[in-house]
């Protein structure tokens, strides 16, 4: 019986004008951006930790339960930040 030919695949190369570029958006994110996101979550806890464990006496009484709103908007602007960070 006679031995069938063997077909060369062809490699395969995409096609150029599908290719994505690199355009401005892609470059990293700026050093302070991280540090800022960290710093923000760390004062969002810090407000809120001493709001509770002084009772609602500190950081500011008058405020009275806007204080967990100063406190988890930190950590809210943070996420927005680090939803940024590339």
């Amino acid at each position: 019986m006679p031995k069938s030919q063997v077909r060369k695949k062809k490699v395969y190369t995409p096609p150029t004008d599908v290719l994505p570029t690199a355009s401005s958006g892609d470059r990293p994110s700026p050093t302070w951006l991280p540090i800022t996101a960290v710093a923000l979550i760390a004062f969002g806890i810090a407000w809120l930790v001493v709001y509770y464990l002084s009772g609602g006496t500190y950081p500011v009484a008058s405020w009275g339960f806007w204080n967990i709103a100063v406190g988890f908007s930190g950590m809210v602007i943070a996420l927005g930040l680090l939803s940024k960070w590339r």
